[in-house]
């Protein structure tokens, strides 16, 4: 049976709010934080795609006095696993900000993973970008089979704040459903996730990114 435009807007919404309103409240106390250790402790570069060698350049780091995690986005395309586990429900919290660049047309790109796949080959991305952000999309079991999904559709607005400011991301993973929150705003879920638990990460693509504030919640 076909659905109308109009009744999955409101599905989507009802869902929405009925989401975040079940996880939020949690957030007072029971946070695990996961930053980073000296030399990246606790963490590892993963290449992507997996099966292609690492870049001989350096672009992780970790701050010992902040716990700002940098990456200079000069080391090709890749991925920073948090190795302390594969959580299955939770939250993940992370704050984020690109250096800003002189070219006011530039295309940030970056993201933070949840429930990935060790080495990639199966991976969810919270998307972050300058005016291309705040949406769920990946690769992902469907039926069994690894297929892409994007919900930047169901996105209205975006709060999204520019390069050379904070934005915060709570990622929600909870049964089959995967939501975001930008800075405190619901903006999208992925309700059919067949993928149980995995590894959450953060992404280098190119530009420089700052992380800080990274914890989970279990649920």
């Amino acid at each position: 049976m076909k659905r109308s435009k109009s009744v999955v807007c409101t599905t989507l919404g009802f869902a929405l709010v009925c989401f975040f309103k079940c996880t939020t409240g949690i957030h007072s106390d029971g946070w695990d934080s996961i930053t980073p250790g000296p030399n990246l402790r606790g963490w590892t570069i993963v290449d992507v795609p997996a099966d292609g060698p690492l870049s001989p350049v350096p672009q992780w780091s970790v701050a010992s006095k902040t716990g700002v995690v940098r990456c200079s986005g000069k080391g090709g395309r890749d991925w920073l696993r948090c190795d302390k586990k594969e959580y299955t429900d939770f939250i993940l919290h992370v704050e984020w900000r690109f250096v800003k660049l002189a070219d006011e047309k530039a295309k940030y790109n970056s993201g933070v993973f949840v429930r990935n796949a060790s080495d990639w080959t199966i991976w969810h991305q919270a998307q972050m970008g300058s005016d291309a952000g705040g949406y769920l999309f990946g690769n992902t079991p469907v039926n069994g089979e690894p297929k892409r999904f994007n919900t930047r559709e169901q996105m209205k607005g975006n709060p999204l704040r520019p390069a050379g400011e904070w934005n915060t991301y709570d990622i929600t993973c909870k049964g089959h459903l995967i939501a975001l929150a930008v800075n405190g705003v619901p903006t999208t879920v992925y309700d059919s996730c067949e993928v149980p638990n995995g590894f959450v990460g953060l992404e280098a693509e190119n530009f420089e990114v700052e992380f800080r504030n990274l914890k989970v919640k279990e649920l």
